[in-house]
């Protein structure tokens, strides 16, 4: 049997293993690709998912685009899920995943109990959602090979590299349309891209690349400049090494609650009322002194010798070359810093397999070596390999080769990942196409700063006069950690937010977040039902008056 023929079966079965569905012979949409007149595309099923947890009744549709066999001699293709619901509200959600992508994510519109569904997902709205690997198989057997390093091995092949970065999205997004077009009989009415990581990412690059494809995009904890910030890995590990050679021992539990509490002691009256939130981020960049943490004979408790205060310094200041300069962004200082996923990202990790090696060491450091170095510096796929590969990283002859281009791989790192004007944003496509973006980022995220985020911001702002909240808002959360998690409130209903804003010109002067009892780092004195404002940037939530644990009770002030 010929390989293609062998990877549609394959890739049939797995997908639509997925979910109750209704046993029945006939497929639940008469989609086919050649009516479409695609003759890059393949439909591998369409079976029917009865209501289950929340969701409606809808067709789950999948298939595959633009599939070859790559430089590499690996196979490729643009693999993808839709889920389209039998009562549909007429709106399109394309759903981009974090991480390496990779996998097919089901195409819900985010999780249940996720930072911005409101509680309800997408596809229990009506929104049809797509869902997509991003053009690789990050458990592809072929790529076993490179083991702990196998979701970031389909660096070796430049369209794939492309694909990861945009191409699946500029491929997907007029499929996608089509295949509404000719499932229910009309194109949607509005169209949305929401994400977080790199998805949010995801949504921030196609806002430049591809206005005319949405007229919404929901970017979270956004990892724009993703190849810069790889850097920091590199970084961290070899300031945390300094500690102790073991990275998972130099700052320990007991050290990253410590920062937390000491943090919030001197910031958290910073917005009026001492409820435990930092929301005045940037003035507590001011009040709280990261070098007060050493320890000194008599000194006070909470506090941590003097070689982990001087590493934690570094890694909240940033990478920098031999010459001083700076490579990526440095990070704010939030009460959320040492909590939730922060130490999973930077220090230590649940991950057995990983030997519970920190996120930056494992996935980071090989998506460093095989997709934002050119040419590709493959790392072996084991865990003291993959540390080793950061601690051996030299910010002077390694760090420009994420700007590197040539032979095979006619486009850097930094050209295929990034928005094309992200040094110098203007959206000018976006603006002229009337199109509505919402940015959010948790203060105390660990793997992308929320400094670069805000500075991307107001580099907008200053390049349309003071006009920049017209088209986009930036909502900073304090005390949350990597799209979640944290000593602070993750629970909002961004997309409505989104939707109010495009289709009603509601522009957002406020969302409401509330407390996540899944959150295990809520303290346990919060109140289950404590709700609080995120305010566009650069205001945060000033107490005014009355019950402080109602958003009520809150102004969004200038700072």
């Amino acid at each position: 049997m010929a390989p293609r023929r062998i990877f549609r079966l394959l890739a049939g079965a797995s997908l639509l293993a997925t979910g109750p569905a209704l046993a029945q012979e006939a497929p639940c949409s008469a989609v086919s690709a050649s009516a479409l007149g695609m003759a890059n595309l393949v439909l591998t099923g369409a079976t029917w998912q009865e209501p289950d947890k929340g969701l409606p009744r809808h067709c789950r549709l999948t298939g595959a685009m633009n599939e070859r066999t790559g430089t590499d001699g690996k196979h490729y293709a643009i693999r993808f899920e839709m889920r389209l619901p039998a009562e549909w509200n007429g709106r399109f959600l394309h759903q981009v995943n974090g991480g390496n992508d990779g996998v097919i994510v089901p195409a819900l519109g985010d999780r249940a109990d996720g930072p911005v569904s409101g509680g309800k997902v997408a596809l229990a709205r009506g929104f049809a959602v797509l869902s997509s690997d991003s053009g690789h198989d990050g458990s592809d057997p072929a790529q076993a090979g490179a083991g702990l390093a196998r979701g970031a091995a389909f660096g070796l092949d430049a369209q794939a590299r492309r694909d990861y970065g945009y191409g699946a999205n500029m491929a997907l997004a007029p499929a996608a349309k089509a295949i509404l077009a000719a499932h229910y009989g009309k194109r949607p009415a509005f169209s949305y891209m929401a994400g977080c990581s790199n998805g949010g990412r995801h949504a921030m690059v196609a806002a430049s690349r591809m206005p005319d494809q949405y007229d919404g995009f929901l970017a979270g904890n956004p990892g724009f400049n993703l190849p810069r910030a790889a850097l920091q890995h590199a970084w961290d590990i070899q300031n945390f090494s300094k500690i102790d050679a073991d990275v998972r021992k130099s700052i320990t539990k007991e050290d990253g609650a410590a920062l937390s509490a000491r943090i919030i002691a001197a910031c958290d009256g910073l917005d009026g009322a001492r409820d435990g939130i930092v929301s005045h981020v940037a003035a507590c960049q001011k009040s709280f002194d990261l070098g007060a943490m050493a320890c000194a004979p008599g000194g006070a408790n909470l506090c941590l010798p003097e070689a982990k205060v001087t590493a934690l310094k570094a890694v909240f200041a940033g990478p920098r070359n031999g010459k001083g300069e700076a490579l990526y962004a440095d990070w704010p200082l939030d009460g959320g810093v040492g909590m939730g996923n922060w130490r999973a990202w930077k220090v230590e990790s649940a991950v057995a397999p990983w030997n519970n090696m920190p996120i930056i060491a494992t996935m980071g450091a090989a998506s460093l070596g095989y997709i934002f170095t050119t040419p590709p510096a493959p790392v072996a796929g084991a865990t003291d390999k993959l540390a080793a590969s950061l601690l051996a990283f030299d910010f002077d002859r390694d760090a420009p080769k994420i700007h590197a281009k040539g032979g095979d791989y006619p486009e850097s790192a930094m050209e295929f990942m990034t928005p094309p004007d992200a040094a110098n944003p203007h959206l000018a496509g976006m603006r002229a196409a009337g199109r509505k973006m919402i940015v959010y980022h948790g203060a105390a995220d660990p793997v992308f700063s929320l400094n670069d985020t805000v500075g991307w911001y107001e580099k907008l702002n200053a390049n349309l006069g003071g006009k920049a909240a017209e088209h986009v808002r930036l909502f900073s959360l304090p005390g949350v950690t990597h799209c979640g998690g944290g000593v602070g409130l993750d629970q909002f209903d961004g997309l409505t937010a989104l939707q109010d804003w495009v289709e009603g010109g509601k522009a957002p002067e406020r969302i409401i977040a509330r407390a996540n009892a899944a959150n295990r780092d809520l303290p346990a004195d919060w109140s289950k039902a404590r709700t609080r404002p995120l305010c566009p940037w650069p205001t945060y939530a000033r107490y005014q008056a009355g019950d402080s644990e109602t958003a009520e009770s809150f102004v969004c002030a200038a700072p």
